[in-house]
């Protein structure tokens, strides 16, 4: 009998659905704060056709999950995003696009670039745009999810467009970056509390890496030049293309917000992949970074001969770059593997005193068993569990309206109930982490395992119509 091997990434809840639907019946267990209002959106990948050849997570056509709580009330809806890829294959009906992991030929960028949009969100100068680090940004609509176009900054956008822009909370101004595999391998851009893109330059660095986050402080932007290496050389001779090399170090370029190749600074450290940053802020001469480190990765192609029986599992760490001396040290902060970290991005660029992260449970695929709150300035953390066989996703948080405490409001996350086969809502109250959730909305259908998210105030809502 030949069986056949099962993609973990297309079954489980790991799996596609195509249907999109509105829904305004949902059912609440608990109660909706009352101060909660706006819409919580989340983005995923979530192949429309059978994929061809390997088909890894990264791959799926973005789908947008959105849940609109207002006057006590939610309602959901669910839409791909109309990426021009998304289009194409709509029309053919059939996948006519391979994935990051299918071997290409020497040299080739064949379906190297189909923007699946299927990342993460940004809310910037009243609009929501959907991100995926290969291409341009998409604008939606919020709150029905419609896809209006892709997004160029009236034709100024001339890189590729990180999936993790920051928008600094105090000057409205929205840093970006965006990595490509010819020269210049990096460029840096800064966009207008007015959402004009101001200027976009090269960031010299020795060869193409994957750099899929950075951070800024109220003064700097940090750059992550971290061994995660794209190589079509490599590729010829049988190896990974995308690779993680253990004997490169890491380095981290601080340059000031508005600089470029004249100042900025290299630090490095030893090697590391991070996929993701949790905040960074200035203490005296130092610049501080916290971020989910690993001690290397393989999460898109290894070499059997570079064991590391620590790869893959993110720890939150600590670096202090000193601007002064030029040193650089580095700690851990916690030995619990945890990822998606977020802060109140009211603070981003200062320092917090809370960070949030999801705790990975003991499984080889990415599922997350509970939200961890850390509180930097006593060292201590609490953690909420959702409870035995509910996996959950990146909790975001959304402060409670005229809060004055930094930890005031909820951390909002879609959780999947294995038992249940269904998904629902789940709203923590962030002061009160190993409480019961205050409300679950329990949804129309399931919601597959995704990335990133956002909470768009009703304030936000009001001013973009």
């Amino acid at each position: 009998m030949v069986t056949t091997r099962v993609n973990p990434f297309l079954s489980g809840n790991f799996a596609p659905v195509q249907t999109e639907i509105t829904s305004s019946t949902l059912q609440v267990k608990g109660k909706l704060p009352s101060h909660l209002s706006g819409i919580f959106v989340r983005n995923g990948p979530n192949p429309q056709w059978e994929p061809i050849g390997q088909y890894h997570w990264f791959d799926g056509d973005g789908m947008l999950h959105g849940v609109r709580i207002s006057n006590g009330k939610a309602t959901y809806c669910n839409r791909y995003i109309r990426t021009k890829k998304w289009q194409v294959e709509h029309e053919a009906g059939k996948a006519n696009s391979s994935g990051l992991l299918e071997k290409r030929a020497k040299n080739s960028s064949e379906n190297l670039f189909r923007n699946t949009a299927n990342t993460a969100l940004i809310w910037h100068n009243g609009q929501l745009l959907a991100l995926w680090e290969g291409g341009a940004p998409h604008a939606i609509q919020v709150p029905n999810l419609e896809t209006i176009e892709e997004y160029t900054y009236k034709g100024k956008l001339v890189s590729s467009f990180t999936a993790h822009p920051k928008v600094d909370p105090k000057t409205g101004e929205m840093m970006f970056f965006g990595y490509s595999f010819i020269s210049p391998y990096l460029q840096y851009g800064v966009v207008s509390a007015e959402g004009e893109l101001l200027r976009t330059v090269p960031i010299d660095i020795p060869q193409p890496v994957m750099m899929h986050d950075f951070a800024i402080t109220q003064h700097y932007t940090i750059f992550m030049d971290l061994p995660m290496t794209f190589s079509g050389e490599r590729m010829q001779k049988g190896k990974p293309w995308i690779m993680f090399e253990p004997d490169k170090p890491s380095r981290f370029g601080i340059v000031p917000r508005f600089g470029d190749n004249r100042n900025i600074r290299w630090f490095e450290s030893p090697a590391c992949y991070v996929f993701h940053t949790l905040n960074a802020y200035e203490d005296g001469d130092e610049v501080v970074l916290i971020a989910c480190r690993m001690s290397s990765s393989t999460v898109l192609g290894s070499d059997d001969s570079q064991f590391d029986p620590e790869a893959d599992i993110p720890r939150l760490y600590k670096w202090r770059f000193n601007l002064s001396t030029g040193t650089v040290s580095e700690e851990m902060l916690d030995d619990v593997a945890s990822e998606f970290p977020r802060i109140n991005e009211n603070l981003l660029g200062h320092k917090t005193r809370y960070g949030y992260t999801n705790k990975t449970a003991k499984d080889p695929l990415p599922l997350f068993e509970g939200i961890i709150k850390y509180d930097f300035n006593t060292g201590k953390s609490e953690t909420h569990k959702f409870g035995e066989g509910r996996y959950g996703g990146e909790a975001v948080f959304a402060p409670r309206p005229g809060a004055t405490a930094e930890d005031d409001g909820w951390l909002v996350t879609f959780v999947y109930d294995t038992s249940e086969d269904a998904s629902e809502l789940v709203i923590v109250d962030a002061q009160d982490m190993t409480g019961k959730p205050v409300a679950r909305v329990l949804l129309p259908q399931r919601v597959p395992y995704g990335f990133h998210g956002a909470w768009i105030s009703e304030e936000h809502l009001r001013s973009s119509l």
